[in-house]
Formats: C-alpha cells, structure tokens, sequence
C-alpha cells in the first residue's frame, strides 16, 4: 500500500518542514503505529575558535545523488518492517543552524522506525555522493569522510564501497 504521492526522495536548495512531510508520510495509511524522523542541521563544530563555520557548501551530482538514495530507501524497506520513507537532503549555501538532512520513517512499531532511521542517517553520510566544502575564518576547506561515519556503517553489515576505511586497505 503505497500512502503519498510525493517522491521518496528530494534534492533540494529549499528549506524541508518536518511536520509537513511526516503528515504526507503517514496519509491515510492506517497501519502506522510510529514515526520516526532525524533531522541533521549546520553546526559550528568548533564556536569561537579558529576553526569557526560561517557557511558550508554542499553540491551533487543531479540523478545519480537521487538514484543513490533510493536504493539506501530500498535497502531499508528490504532490512526492517517498515512501511515508508523520505529523505530530503538541500545542497547549496548554508548556514549554521540551518537545517540539512531530513530522514521520516514510519512503520507499525517504534524499534523498526527507529533502526531504518538509523541507517538511512548512516548509509546517508558515507554513500550518498555529496560534496560538502566549509568557509572558515582561515578559508574554505572540503569536509572529508570520518572514519565514525564508517564504522557507524560496518555495524550493518553492510560492504564499504568508497568510504575512509578502504582508503587505508
């Protein structure tokens, strides 16, 4: 029973409304029991000090970025008992605070939301082609993958494919 009419997933420069995707998500489907949802935003990592975020870039390749995602979403819904899924992720010019990733789960209990969230959120940062360049008071610098991306990855079983770990194979 598919419940939405809208896409699975969004690319987007536009800012996302949590409320209004998880009422999309849950339209008129009776079987959902719960609902699950991760928001990531900008974050100023290091506030005061040298390091300091004014902006954070994040470019895609346009179809393969969408692609990519949909087979995270499918590889969810083939892992947990899940009933459906959105993920929005925005490129472009960002500021701190502002809101980045949005991953909305919905099934008929609370333990397969919570995990399908979880590994959407950890097959989203070490998979999902996405370039993310940050402006610091010392200038830009591209964000590199983090090995706790990878390893968040690895505790799903799943083969790394072109994340930090493999660099040190």
């Amino acid at each position: 029973m598919k419940a939405r009419n809208s896409p699975r997933v969004s690319i987007q420069t536009a800012d996302f409304d949590l409320s209004a995707e998880v009422v999309a998500l849950r339209a008129k489907d009776p079987r959902v029991g719960a609902v699950c949802s991760f928001i990531g935003t900008v974050r100023d990592r290091t506030p005061g000090e040298h390091g300091s975020i004014a902006s954070m870039e994040l470019e895609h390749y346009p179809g393969m970025t969408e692609k990519s995602i949909e087979a995270m979403i499918d590889a969810a819904l083939q892992r947990f008992n899940i009933f459906g899924a959105r993920v929005i992720h925005r490129v472009g010019m960002l500021a701190p605070l502002d809101q980045i990733v949005l991953v909305v789960v919905t099934s008929a209990h609370r333990a397969e939301s919570f995990q399908a969230c979880e590994f959407l959120m950890d097959y989203l940062k070490t998979q999902a082609p996405f370039w993310k360049k940050e402006q610091t008071p010392a200038g830009a610098r591209w964000v590199d993958a983090r090995v706790s991306d990878d390893a968040a990855l690895a505790k799903w079983g799943i083969a790394l494919e072109n994340t930090s770990l493999n660099a040190h194979d």
